[in-house]
């Protein structure tokens, strides 16, 4: 309910807020409205559009509903701004690829000064460019290769513990944590604890602000997220210091960053590099924490199918001694099977289920238009869920990616264009690497409620998937008794000759 009403207070503000300069523009005549016709659509109630409609039922479902009526282009008005949305693959393509000069990134800018003004998301053009080069370089398999033995210790570690403490546990909330120290390591490498220490605990503060009314009086969510983000600045400049000193020359998202020179010479300043960090973890946390525990419901809910992950991982697992080996780059990419449970998890739970784009200037599609400032969506989740592009799209069905690739522009969980992700690589190897160690080594069982969804503001299951976990006893006994309790009627044989 908390949630519910700080939406509301931040639904009105936003709403007066935005749409008064617009209706001052259309007024002043500056937005032509007469060459062509606006996408067809209803605009709501004055200034506050139709943001509470949104928000009071599930937004899939609202913006489902608007499709089925409208087509794949209708106009809205929401947050207070008026938005144009878009759920074909040829507009998004239209939007975010072919004409994509014509169709800024935008975000509030209380979001923009949480992250930092500079990250590479927030711009367009030479600088975002330059930006994106060097984060898709320290980010490409040639270097998130040699990440592996730390992404494995991090997946055990974290399997481990919740095994070990023999709690409930909210399986998003510990994934978040799995995916920051990832991010943490492909950024900086193995940073010192008490740097990594700080700067997760002052990062979880920014990310608790992140979402909240962005009020900045002392005592907020809002104003302590804002100081803790000045923190963050401190210590990321106590870290570029140290690492300066020391001339040390890493492959690291650091390392590149550092290391950079435009053509006049110029470096990155400290502000670029920190804002550009935060970007980066902030790009990777919720997203890659997300489609990791829909991956987990997803399996827990086909008993058959994670029968046939497992007998995929133990192959791989029996190769490397029991385990005892760690996973190689080559073994990461012979996973068929996981592969499509993977994909099929990214299509299904569609984690990025829209983008803002903003129209720079009047644009023509299709003989509609779109007026400039105004809002431009496409609607990633309406177009995985078209059963024109995925038949029975509302059941999870791995072996649609089995044979036929999707068509062009119909599967973007990670995007399109020069906005896209350049961190899928990464989040598809984590997701990879904990599945393996998973299933060849731990059970789970959800706990409660197993439907439902809740947005915060990515969908992950209701409740963040409450689990339990625990040791998968059957590999650690001697084999004469693993063979036993292979042809024993009940699985408790087993465990009766381990004890």
């Amino acid at each position: 309910m908390e949630t519910v009403s700080i939406l509301f207070y931040v639904i009105l503000f936003l709403s007066t807020l935005l749409s008064y300069p617009f209706l001052r523009k259309q007024k002043r005549g500056l937005i032509p409205m007469n060459r062509f016709k606006l996408p067809p659509g209803s605009m709501g109630w004055p200034y506050v559009g139709e943001t509470l409609q949104l928000y009071s039922q599930d937004p899939n479902i609202f913006f489902l509903t608007k499709q089925k009526r409208y087509g794949e282009i209708f106009k809205t008005h929401i947050l207070g701004c008026p938005c144009v949305m878009l759920a074909s693959p040829e507009a998004a393509r239209f939007v975010l690829v072919t004409h994509a000069h014509l169709f800024k990134p935008t975000y509030p800018k209380s979001k923009e000064r949480m992250i930092g003004p500079y990250a590479l998301f927030f711009h367009q053009g030479e600088y975002h460019n330059r930006l994106r080069k060097l984060v898709q370089s320290s980010l490409a398999p040639d270097t998130i290769r040699k990440l592996i033995p730390g992404i494995e210790d991090i997946a055990v570690s974290a399997l481990e513990s919740w095994a070990g403490s023999g709690q409930v546990i909210n399986t998003f909330y510990e994934m978040k944590k799995c995916s920051f120290d990832v991010g943490i390591l492909s950024i900086f490498g193995h940073l010192d604890r008490g740097y990594r220490e700080n700067l997760k605990e002052n990062y979880r503060i920014v990310d608790k602000g992140y979402n909240s009314f962005p009020t900045n009086i002392p005592g907020t969510a809002y104003h302590k997220a804002l100081l803790a983000r000045k923190r963050l600045n401190q210590i990321l400049g106590e870290i570029i210091c140290e690492r300066k000193e020391k001339r040390l020359v890493e492959k690291d998202l650091l390392g590149h960053f550092l290391n950079f020179k435009d053509e006049k010479g110029q470096t990155l300043t400290e502000d670029k590099i920190a804002d550009n960090i935060i970007g980066v973890l902030f790009a990777a946390q919720d997203t890659t924490a997300s489609v990791m525990t829909w991956i987990l419901k997803f399996l827990h809910d086909d008993p058959k199918l994670l029968e046939a992950v497992k007998e995929e991982q133990k192959a791989i697992y029996d190769s490397n001694d029991g385990g005892k080996r760690p996973l190689t780059w080559a073994q990461t990419r012979s996973m068929p099977l996981t592969y499509r449970v993977v994909l099929e998890s990214l299509r299904m739970a569609s984690i990025i289920s829209f983008t803002f784009r903003e129209a720079v200037a009047d644009v023509e599609y299709k003989g509609y238009l779109i007026p400039r400032g105004w809002k431009v969506m496409p609607l990633f989740r309406n177009i995985h869920h078209n059963p024109e592009f995925f038949s029975d799209p509302h059941d999870f069905d791995p072996s649609r990616f089995e044979q036929v690739a999707p068509r062009p522009n119909t599967f973007m969980p990670f995007g399109n264009g020069v906005h896209a992700c350049p961190g899928n690589e990464l989040a598809k190897l984590e997701a990879f690497i904990l599945i393996h160690h998973l299933v060849t080594k731990f059970r789970w069982e959800v706990v409660g409620s197993q439907s439902g969804i809740q947005y915060g503001p990515f969908p992950v299951p209701r409740q963040g998937l409450p689990a339990r976990f625990w040791k998968d006893s059957s590999r650690d006994v001697c084999p004469l008794v693993r063979d036993l309790g292979k042809n024993s009627t009940s699985i408790e044989a087993t465990k009766l000759f381990c004890s």
